[in-house]
């Protein structure tokens, strides 16, 4: 009771059936009945009674409510509390010779957290070891920022435009014998990246590690070359990277099955022909179908002629 009116949304309506609302909450039942209670000189009955377990009442003698969870928002309330720890304060203590020093400067050396962790020499910030982005491309789908008023022929002549992350790594590869047996998610542990002359210079002290940007398997040939970029050593040009046992093949994808780096799509063909026995030719040309739009297939067309 807040000045003798109910607060959190109560009363509720009688309701003779439980139920849920349209944005996921529980509406209890609440039967419509003459027993009330007299609480503050206000008359309450089931329209104020708050959801509760008879048996947690009464065996631990305390005060505790029950909600039916069969929310997202209610699962996300629950685990904010359960996983945002205990309350924390940090205490200092500091001397103040006037009292009427209205200075409100921070002295940091003075701070005893901060001088207490300089002394025990704790690092302040540290990572280990550190990573490195590794962007990559197609064939002359490098990209360019640039602002909309910047002339196209300037945006062209930039370094960047010409030397990428990924094509300076396979010109390093042309050059330098010592990259014959590091992958390109493995060469920022022996090479580090020099941002003003483009360049991948031999690295003299430190760790590094790589991590390729992630790509959707919807973007069909990037998504494949990434793929290829985890197994092929030493490449120095697109050409290359497509070279498998000695024959060039016509694309990422394909060099990939040549790797037997993809699934052989076998299951799918099977799933196929086991549909056809008893399945109408709609039936199969609508499973096929579905294949093809969840990308579930390696090689879409080797499934069509086996079928």
């Amino acid at each position: 009771m807040v000045d003798k009116r109910l607060s959190k949304n109560f009363p509720k309506q009688f309701c003779n059936h439980t139920s849920v609302d349209q944005n996921g909450f529980p509406l209890y039942r609440r039967r419509n009945e003459v027993y009330f209670v007299e609480k503050s000189g206000v008359k309450l009955d089931n329209k104020n009674v708050v959801p509760y377990n008879k048996y947690l009442l009464k065996r631990y003698q305390t005060h505790i409510n029950v909600e039916c969870c069969n929310h997202g928002s209610s699962i996300k309330y629950l685990f904010e509390y359960i996983n945002k720890g205990p309350d924390r304060a940090t205490v200092a203590v500091v001397r103040r010779n006037n009292q009427c020093d209205n200075n409100d400067a921070v002295d940091e050396i003075n701070e005893i957290c901060e001088s207490s962790w300089k002394n025990f020499k704790y690092y302040v910030h540290y990572r280990y070891p550190s990573v490195v982005r590794l962007p990559f491309h197609l064939p002359d789908q490098q990209q360019m920022v640039y602002g909309e008023d910047d002339d196209i022929d300037n945006v062209l002549d930039k370094p960047f435009v010409a030397t990428s992350k990924f094509s300076a790594w396979m010109e390093c590869n042309a050059i330098n014998s010592e990259t014959r047996e590091l992958t390109y998610v493995e060469f920022p542990t022996k090479f580090v990246w020099k941002l003003n002359g483009r360049f991948w210079k031999g690295m003299e002290v430190g760790k590094s590690i790589g991590r390729i940007h992630s790509v959707s398997p919807n973007l069909g040939e990037a998504y494949f070359l990434r793929i290829l970029l985890n197994k092929v050593k030493c490449p120095t040009s697109f050409e290359e990277i497509l070279i498998v046992n000695g024959e060039t093949y016509p694309s990422f994808r394909d060099a990939c099955y040549a790797l037997v780096l993809l699934d052989d799509d076998k299951e799918y063909i099977d799933a196929i022909k086991e549909a056809s026995h008893s399945g109408s030719d709609f039936y199969v040309r609508f499973l096929f179908a579905t294949l093809l739009m969840c990308n579930s297939m390696s090689k879409p067309e080797v499934v069509w002629e086996n079928t």
